[in-house]
């Protein structure tokens, strides 16, 4: 059973070496691919002289987005025939010693979502106002999508590749949170057994967040697109 996690990149060499050794130290039954859009701080050529046989880089020509970056990541992922891909942040957001708890769920799950508002709010170092965007952001996308999830603009989750063979991700040009909410909402659409694992989020302390008012803007108005999807395959 072929394991991979997928880690985009952009300006993130104070912490790419620090998330890869402590994957590789959780289990060392997994590879690592860093997709990166040429970052102008050397995070690839960081990876690169970091010289670890289980770590793959992927350094595209310029800076395309985060929903391109994975659909880069998922596509060579079966290309070279993994089975369980997991992607997550870079910049140690997303915690690590969660991963293997996460493959683990893939033996009976389609798609697994690291869920910051399953059980209750586990977030750490966002201010207030952070906090009610997202959580409304989320109840939002989830009145309008139908997809039973609390944490819909996740970024950390696992997928069985037969799952991502079925989603057709490669028609999406979704980013960000947006690209989030899509690949979920198309498993969801296709009666995959989707589950939320409890993770507790820590906001980056070092190197600078890629949020901007475009990905936030295209979430807000895109997800009527799928809510509309909805309606009609509700109908046939």
């Amino acid at each position: 059973m072929k394991k991979l996690v997928i880690l985009p990149t952009y300006n993130e060499s104070k912490n790419i070496i620090k998330i890869i050794d402590i994957l590789l130290n959780l289990d060392t039954n997994l590879d690592i691919l860093v997709v990166d859009d040429n970052s102008p701080d050397n995070t690839a050529e960081i990876v690169r002289k970091h010289n670890k046989e289980e770590v793959f880089i992927e350094q595209r020509a310029k800076k395309n987005g985060l929903g391109s970056a994975y659909i880069h990541g998922f596509n060579w992922a079966l290309e070279n025939k993994y089975d369980k891909i997991i992607q997550m942040d870079a910049d140690l957001s997303h915690d690590p010693i969660e991963v293997p708890a996460m493959f683990n769920l893939l033996d009976n799950y389609d798609l697994v979502i690291g869920s910051r508002y399953d059980g209750g709010l586990r977030v750490i170092n966002w201010p207030i106002s952070r906090l009610y965007i997202s959580y409304f952001a989320n109840l939002y996308a989830r009145m309008i999508t139908g997809v039973p999830i609390k944490d819909l603009t996740a970024g950390f989750k696992g997928w069985r590749s037969e799952t991502l063979r079925l989603i057709n991700f490669n028609e999406s040009s979704s980013q960000g949170y947006c690209f989030q909410i899509e690949t979920s909402f198309r498993a969801y659409q296709k009666a995959c057994k989707l589950v939320e694992h409890p993770i507790v989020f820590t906001d980056r302390t070092v190197g600078e967040s890629k949020m901007s008012k475009n990905v936030m803007i295209e979430a807000v108005f895109k997800v009527w697109l799928f809510g509309f999807w909805r309606l009609l395959r509700t109908k046939k």
